[in-house]
């Protein structure tokens, strides 16, 4: 028998078997719910992992505005010969 024959058949049975349908049908469901869940999953580990990154963002600006604040206050602290170091 040739294959393109035997795929005929195959489908034409498919087709028309009631059973066969019913577990064609019955795959693509949880195959499609399979996917959803699988996308969900996805997304949700995708927006963890960003929201993860906007924090760690936030608090290293904000440390570094910590520095910016704390250098700015210790530098108007110092008198004008400390602030030139020695230097003529």
């Amino acid at each position: 028998m040739q294959p393109e024959v035997a795929v005929t058949a195959v489908v034409a049975a498919a087709v028309f078997s009631p059973r066969a349908r019913r577990v064609i049908r019955r795959g693509l469901v949880y195959g499609m719910a399979g996917a959803l869940l699988a996308g969900d999953a996805i997304a949700s580990f995708a927006r963890s992992v960003g929201q993860g990154v906007q924090e760690a963002g936030a608090s290293a600006a904000s440390a570094a505005q910590q520095r910016t604040t704390r250098t700015t206050a210790t530098d108007q602290t110092k008198t004008p010969a400390e602030d030139t170091e020695g230097q003529a």
